[in-house]
């Protein structure tokens, strides 16, 4: 059976448009607030209460009702209060002042609801049943609803206090327990599987002639994760047809298959290129996929592809050159995961060239760059298969086909290590 013919030789830009578009969001799941960290907020988080829920006391010291002097009908002193216990009760309902009288009150006490509000305890003095200013306050202190905290001041109740779509920060998790709430609804990570191919690649030790360290296995799972997925299962095929077809195929019986044909996304590495000796294409040929994108008129990573298999999963086709597998990572898996997550498509911010660069027929060019005096200076060792340059660079240059002059602006990629 043949594939869905995908876009052949797709524009950079048309490649990131067609990857964010095919992956739509997934379905939301409720999670605890402690799980909720870093997790894409589904619905809006509204206040199921006003914030804060009660007028409370934002200092140590006595409500008062009235002018000075006042009429404790407390006797107790600061020091005879447990630190931190609300007072004088939990519902301001219960305590009313008359005119005239005052209660000793804890910071977030519940003040009472006629109270005139609160006379820090620096600025009070008591004798018997009376306090009274002492030196350090003020004429009028204290002045109407001074030092209390209003109920509602921060949110009012079913207000909006966090809206979907966010990345969830430590300070909105604390804002929704706030709120009221013990879960949220996030969007599901998507679940991504590693599939690594290339029978001359080691992965531990010095490689002899003919062989390769693995570039992929030790970063990519950290890299999925950067990009808002998350790595359930990683395996190796050899370089022959059929294992790789059966590695890929969701009907296959191995461990490794099955655990993966429950994901989302499968990303392979090398052996999406043409020859004899490149399976990924022939695989997705047999198995009936459908090629979204069929190589991308950039380079490094132009044999980059992406497909839809029949079960639904996703197949990102890295190039085995690293340089050009991390472009491709940049330029397709990255939007993919971002529509899976209902993320919207991050556009590309603009830098200044440093170096003139000349036209290259139908292609644009990925080229890691450092940041110098304020402009994009290209970084050395950028050939496909070599990493120095990208691992000491500020972004990526887009430099598009017609090329550019120095000191005109590029589009640029952001690295998501540096965010």
């Amino acid at each position: 059976m043949s594939e869905a013919a995908g876009a052949h030789d797709v524009d950079w830009t048309e490649a990131r448009r067609l990857a964010h578009g095919a992956g739509m969001p997934l379905p939301f799941q409720t999670v605890p607030l402690a799980d909720a960290l870093g997790q894409t907020l589904a619905e809006s988080v509204h206040a199921l209460q006003a914030i804060p829920h009660y007028a409370s006391s934002a200092m140590d010291g006595w409500a008062v009702n009235g002018d000075a002097p006042w009429t404790l009908v407390s006797h107790a002193v600061p020091e005879e209060h447990p630190r931190g216990r609300p007072a004088p009760h939990a519902d301001s309902g219960e305590v009313s002042l008359a005119p005239g009288e005052a209660t000793f009150i804890l910071t977030g006490g519940v003040v009472p609801q006629n109270a005139r509000g609160i006379l820090r305890t620096e600025h009070g003095s008591i004798r018997g049943d009376v306090l009274d200013r002492n030196e350090a306050a003020r004429a009028d202190e204290p002045s109407q609803y001074e030092h209390v905290r209003p109920a509602g001041e921060e949110a009012e109740a079913g207000s909006e206090a966090i809206p979907a779509g966010v990345v969830l920060n430590p300070a909105q998790i604390a804002l929704a327990a706030v709120c009221g709430h013990d879960t949220l609804a996030v969007l599901r990570a998507p679940r991504v599987s590693l599939l690594m191919t290339g029978d001359e690649v080691i992965e531990h030790g010095l490689p002899h002639a003919g062989q390769v360290r693995d570039t992929f296995g030790p970063q990519l799972p950290g890299f999925v994760a950067m990009l808002g997925g998350h790595v359930d299962v990683a395996g190796r095929a050899k370089d022959d047809l059929d294992d790789v077809i059966a590695a890929i195929s969701a009907e296959a019986t191995d461990e490794f298959s099955l655990a993966r044909a429950s994901g989302d996304v499968l990303i392979t590495t090398g052996g999406t290129g043409s020859s004899s000796a490149d399976h990924i294409r022939r695989a997705l040929t047999e198995l009936g996929a459908e090629l979204i994108i069929d190589g991308i008129a950039m380079r490094p990573g132009h044999p980059t592809l992406l497909a839809r298999l029949p079960d639904g999963r996703f197949l990102v086709g890295l190039p085995g050159n690293p340089l050009a597998a991390m472009m491709a990572m940049l330029t397709v898996a990255g939007p993919l995961l971002a529509g899976l997550r209902g993320s919207p498509l991050e556009e590309p911010v603009t830098v200044t060239s440093a170096d003139a660069f000349g036209p290259l027929r139908g292609r644009s060019r990925l080229v890691p760059y450092r940041l110098e005096g304020g402009r994009a200076v290209p970084s050395t060792h950028q050939r496909s298969g070599m990493l120095r340059g990208l691992a000491a660079a500020d972004g990526v240059l887009v430099v598009p086909a017609e090329g550019c002059s120095a000191g005109d602006a590029v589009p640029a990629l952001s690295l998501p290590w540096l965010a």
